[in-house]
């Protein structure tokens, strides 16, 4: 079952093994696809993972509710013949967070909405997160610990009530605690720092939350938390990466040591090196999270793939080009509100971070019915014949050599697909596949 192997994995941490598990953090078709391929690759099990404000039962900025975000997922295992029992399905954030202009009544029934809406759907890792002050809650100082505990017990009370009108055999779901210091997403503004959690913070996170657990009855539902989110020292920026240091997470990795039924769960670890990754999961950092790097990849790809196209068929009278960096441009500037908090400086400045930002707020835009018609147009111009292998030399080498060497078919797609996959291999060798 789907829901055991995250115990499993949580199992073989507290005997001394150095497994873990990635979270695809993304709702973008390719990057999905070139998880299965991965998975399937290492014969692996594949965890993909929605946040709040991307599939909520009001649609999210994907336009899917949980139920169809799980058809979805379900459907692309199903094409790829990947074992359902294999793939997990997580909740990222849960609570609050898209709601937090609310009053807190109003924002927390939306939230209790939102996690049965999960639930019901068959999500079985649920991250509990109620730590962001809601309109009516005092604006001068933190939230208080104990009433963001209380939130999120209330939440989990929510869950169970819901798993309890399920079929018997419906798995009970595993929890996630805490949250990390930045925005879900990366850092808005610089920085040249970045704190670590303590261990006595963290002992204080877990306490005060198993006290809201067990005054609602939760004694079943606080054996299946697994992680808690800490900030381990690694996040990234528009420009910024933090590198993971193990000295300055020794006193933390020492401490979960004693929960025998808790790791860690790392966020924003994108952009990490595979030596990084590997050195999180063997500190107990055994739920790594990734996204724009997934996506980052991506853009990668099909921002080569266009230069291909141009040099290509740019001369050919009876060629159209896409022009799909500039329809992605178009879009940015036509609806600015996911990049505009994150980028800064002059007109220059913000044009080059909407292109090549760590950030990679362009990941927002590729569902734009011009730009998705452009990614089409882009796909059809480059799959009528092999993309001239010189040309691939020249803005896709690593691919270039895979394919000279027979191991990757000349398609674009193919292309994008080993981009994105290059990423998840190196999560997959940190957590011991």
């Amino acid at each position: 079952m789907t829901h055991s192997i995250l115990s499993k994995i949580v199992t073989a941490q507290k005997q001394g093994e150095a497994k873990g598990i990635y979270a695809i953090c993304s709702a973008n078709s390719f990057v999905l696809e070139a998880g299965f391929q991965q998975a399937l690759a290492d014969n692996s099990p594949l965890l993909i993972e929605s946040t709040c404000n991307q599939v909520n039962q009001f649609g999210g900025y994907t336009g899917m509710t949980p139920k169809k975000f799980v058809a979805y997922v379900k459907d692309m295992a199903q094409t790829h013949h990947f074992p359902l029992d294999r793939l997990i399905l997580g909740g990222d954030h849960l609570g609050p967070s898209v709601w937090q202009n609310e009053a807190a009544a109003t924002a927390m029934a939306k939230s209790k909405t939102l996690i049965r809406h999960y639930i019901a759907a068959g999500y079985t890792k649920i991250h509990l997160d109620a730590s962001m002050k809601c309109a009516d809650d005092a604006p001068d100082r933190p939230l208080n610990k104990t009433l963001s505990a209380a939130r999120a017990a209330e939440l989990c009370l929510t869950a169970e009530e819901t798993l309890a009108q399920l079929p018997s055999n419906a798995p009970r779901p595993r929890y996630v605690i805490g949250t990390e210091v930045p925005v879900p997403g990366g850092e808005q503004e610089a920085t040249t720092e970045m704190t670590v959690s303590s261990a006595a913070d963290t002992e204080e996170t877990i306490n005060i939350t198993r006290n809201e657990f067990l005054k609602r009855g939760l004694e079943d539902a606080w054996d299946r938390v697994i992680a808690v989110v800490v900030q381990p020292g690694v996040e990234f920026g528009d420009e910024a990466l933090f590198e993971y240091n193990p000295a300055q997470t020794a006193k933390l990795s020492r401490f979960i040591r004693q929960y025998n039924h808790l790791v860690y769960e790392a966020h924003s670890t994108d952009y990490q090196t595979q030596t990084a990754l590997r050195n999180l999961v063997k500190d107990h950092f055994a739920i790594l999270k990734v996204g724009p790097a997934l996506t980052f990849a991506f853009r990668e790809a099909i921002f080569a793939l266009a230069m291909i196209e141009e040099e290509w068929l740019g001369k050919r009278t009876d060629a159209q080009l896409s022009d799909v960096r500039q329809r992605l441009e178009e879009a940015m500037l036509a609806h600015p509100v996911y990049w505009q908090k994150y980028y800064f400086g002059n007109q220059a400045e913000r044009h080059f971070a909407r292109r090549y930002s760590f950030s990679d707020r362009i990941r927002y835009y590729w569902t734009v019915p011009a730009v998705n018609a452009a990614l089409t147009q882009l796909l059809d111009n480059l799959s009528g014949k092999p993309i001239p292998a010189s040309l691939l030399s020249q803005y896709l080498p690593v691919q270039y050599k895979r394919i000279r060497a027979g191991t990757l078919k000349n398609s674009p797609q193919a292309c994008i697909y080993n981009k994105v996959a290059d990423v998840l291999a190196d999560y997959s060798a940190a957590c011991g596949y």
